[in-house]
């Protein structure tokens, strides 16, 4: 079997517990080179992989023989590094937010179209099991029309898990470019579309910098979003939980409520207007807590797209609508208004 050859660019926290072990776990991918500005980190997996390390992602995409690559960068350099790995015919799996700009986005799909390869989006939550089993239900009509949500994301912020912990580039605007609204919220956006089977249309938001100091991002933020047949519906995203961390979506619909990682022993709960109830145990939900992290899925499908030869699950046109909600939580703060998607 001919195996897929594979390079992650930016080796850090995200690298290290989901991008590199979910790929080793692959029998059909070999890791052959790293790259991170911090020389150190990128010969650390070399050495555990027998791969190539590298500190310039130039360098990386003209010499190594990849197939394809994992960009895992502050998010100011998503757009860049993709759209150089897709020129160079290499297929890409970028995190998230995928851009700083919708122009940016759209430069990165036109380098789909042209270079023909992959390009997928980390957005892991569509793949946990208590998610998948909702769209199901949601879209069955089992549970009647979905009047409103609340959904949120919310733990004590990057410093406990970035490599870089205080000093992190989740704290620096030019290389984060948002805070805890395009780490966190920007997954939920995207959760609530792939839920729900339609777009959000309307956003109104507080995005605040209220509780991490020397920072020029935002920490909390909370925005109401209304789609397009008029569901509406509150997103909290946050790097101020000082607590446990929380990561649940509930929906209040004509039948019954829908809860979702609502619960410490149940994923999924239905509770019925006729006064019935569902409990189900679908296993834990991603998390960056020590001990509590599961596979995210989100190497198995990227891979799975070349293999198959299929759109991926969260190609760029999907990240790009889950990111221009965001953009628009952002107008909206800023401007004090509704701000139409």
């Amino acid at each position: 079997m001919t195996k897929l050859k594979v390079a992650v660019i930016g080796c850090g926290s995200i690298a290290k517990h989901r991008h590199i072990p979910e790929y080793a776990a692959q029998d059909n991918v070999e890791l052959v080179a790293f790259c991170d500005i911090v020389a150190e980190r990128a010969q650390s997996f070399a050495n555990q992989y027998g791969a190539k390390a590298y500190t310039s992602y130039e360098q990386l995409l003209q010499e190594a023989d990849i197939d394809a690559v994992s960009v895992c960068t502050p998010n100011a350099l998503h757009a860049p590094i993709s759209i150089a790995a897709l020129e160079a015919g290499k297929h890409v799996l970028c995190e998230k937010p995928m851009a700083t700009s919708s122009e940016e986005a759209d430069a990165m799909i036109a380098a789909v179209e042209k270079s023909g390869k992959k390009l997928m989006i980390a957005h892991n939550q569509r793949f946990v099991a208590s998610h998948v089993k909702a769209r199901q239900i949601i879209a069955s009509g089992e549970l009647g029309r979905i009047y409103s949500f609340r959904s949120a994301f919310g733990h004590g912020g990057p410093e406990g898990w970035s490599a870089d912990g205080a000093n992190s580039w989740f704290f620096k605007k030019e290389l984060a470019f948002i805070g805890a609204m395009g780490d966190l919220g920007v997954h939920k956006t995207d959760l609530l579309r792939y839920l729900l089977g339609e777009e959000f249309v309307e956003v109104a938001a507080f995005v605040e910098q209220a509780a991490k100091e020397n920072s020029t991002v935002d920490d909390s933020a909370v925005c109401i979003l209304k789609s397009a047949s008029g569901i509406i519906g509150t997103l909290a995203a946050s790097w101020a939980y000082n607590g446990s961390e929380d990561n649940s979506t509930v929906f209040y619909a004509e039948k019954g409520i829908l809860r979702l990682e609502d619960d410490p022993d149940y994923s999924l709960i239905i509770d019925y207007k006729n006064g019935n109830s569902e409990r189900h145990s679908l296993g834990a939900i991603q998390s960056n807590e020590e001990g509590k992290q599961t596979t995210s899925h989100v190497i198995e499908q990227f891979i799975g797209s070349i293999v198959e030869d299929t759109t991926p699950p969260i190609c760029g046109q999907e990240g790009k609508k889950s990111l221009q909600v965001i953009l628009a939580a952002l107008a909206s703060h800023d401007t004090k208004q509704i701000v139409r998607v």
